[in-house]
């Protein structure tokens, strides 16, 4: 199974071991990694590349938020990236007890990327009908991203497991 991380992380796949497919031809993101699978995915199709699963976790989904919200986040970011950095951490784990994760390196380039990405349907259509299975999970108390406009979208093509008391890490131990 190829990993990507999440948005200033690093090996934080143990969070996902009970939902993450182990096989060579799986694919698997959390939330930034989410948008990185996919696009290796794709890569990988037109290389002739075999894939049977790919699965995002909590993707990214921003593209309901309006351009205000994403640029206060880019704002907050370039001011103090310490403090929008553990805001976000903090955030990512709530309403339950967070947990030590390691760290990387990370860009305002990378965290607009993220906010602007937007998922096209007919590209994930073209990768289901090439056989990739897609799998995507989301937590009811996920304070990061739109949960339910993720579900709507990602229902028509995807797999859609909802974890009603799970947060962003899928984690749902409450406080």
């Amino acid at each position: 199974m190829k990993f990507y991380s999440g948005f200033s992380l690093k090996n934080e796949q143990h969070f996902f071991k009970e939902y993450t497919n182990i096989s060579d031809y799986s694919v698997c993101g959390f939330s930034y990694g989410a948008i990185k699978a996919f696009l290796y995915v794709k890569e990988q199709l037109e290389l002739k590349k075999r894939v049977d699963t790919l699965q995002l976790l909590s993707p990214a989904f921003f593209q309901t938020k309006d351009d205000k919200f994403k640029k206060i986040q880019l704002m907050a970011y370039r001011k103090s990236k310490d403090l929008y950095l553990s805001e976000f951490i903090k955030s990512c784990f709530l309403p339950h007890f967070e947990k030590s994760i390691e760290r990387e390196e990370n860009s305002a380039q990378e965290l607009e990327e993220l906010l602007y990405f937007k998922w096209n349907i007919e590209e994930l259509k073209i990768l289901a009908q090439k056989g990739v299975k897609i799998e995507v999970y989301l937590g009811g108390e996920d304070k990061i991203i739109d949960i339910e406009g993720a579900r709507e979208f990602f229902k028509e093509i995807a797999t859609v497991t909802y974890i009603k008391e799970a947060n962003h890490f899928l984690y749902g131990e409450k406080i």
